[in-house]
């Protein structure tokens, strides 16, 4: 059920209002209730932090944030709602999800997809460029790099980030492992981008360091999906358009 508010009215309601972008509801309801943010709804299917991300509803999503939400709450499929935002283009609630310490690196359940194939699959370079841009990793990744702040990556758009002013440095080396991590299948976020046609985040993936050799698993769960012969056309066709 997730919370001892499982099947509460105010917290339908709540789910409704982020949903549906009613702030003016989802501002009573966590005056009444703030304990409400971190509402679950049954199965866990999805919380109203990713309900309102998935829409774009900006305000709600830092109204949640500052009334206490799990900025990576995941929901049965092990998504957040930076998953969610990105996977649709919000690009201003990415940016607040990040300047909330969000968790960039993390990955769903069903596929490994991490927030970067999402926004990758649909060529969406803005959240590319969001994600990418100070990249301070929360945990270790798989490979062992190490930890150097909790709670996730942050940043913006400006020449100054939340992790500058908290004195974080900019790490390089995790932010290659994180463009290059693979989903099921080996697939990658450059995989994404090439398979779809989105030349311009190629470019942005390359300039930054994605793997244009990296190869999908022969029976890999997603790999059946994905034929190395469509990326090698995809890949050639940006270098000649380049």
């Amino acid at each position: 059920m997730g919370n001892s508010l499982g099947c509460s009215a105010s917290g339908e309601r709540l789910v409704s209002a982020a949903r549906d972008g009613d702030a003016v509801e989802a501002r009573m309801l966590l005056e009444l209730s703030p304990a409400l943010a971190r509402y679950s709804t049954f199965g866990g299917l999805n919380s109203p932090l990713h309900f309102a991300a998935a829409k774009g509803h900006l305000d709600i999503v830092t109204l949640l944030l500052e009334k206490g939400a799990d900025v990576n709450v995941r929901n049965y499929c092990g998504q957040t709602a930076l998953m969610h935002a990105c996977r649709h283009g919000h690009w201003e609630v990415v940016q607040m999800l990040l300047l909330f310490r969000c968790n960039v690196t993390r990955a769903d359940y069903l596929s490994g997809r991490t927030a970067l194939h999402f926004a990758a699959h649909d060529g969406l370079v803005r959240c590319v460029r969001l994600l990418l841009a100070d990249f301070v990793p929360s945990a270790p990744l798989e490979d062992g790099a190490s930890s150097t702040v909790d709670g996730g990556e942050c940043q913006t758009n400006s020449g100054s980030s939340p992790c500058s002013s908290l004195g974080l440095k900019f790490n390089e080396s995790a932010r290659l492992r994180y463009i290059n991590k693979p989903a099921d299948g080996g697939v990658t976020a450059l995989h994404m981008a090439a398979l779809n046609g989105h030349f311009d985040c190629m470019q942005l993936l390359i300039d930054l360091g994605a793997n244009v050799s990296a190869v999908t698993f022969p029976y890999g769960t997603t790999a059946n999906l994905i034929g190395n012969w469509q990326y090698s056309f995809a890949l050639c066709s940006w270098w000649r358009k380049c």
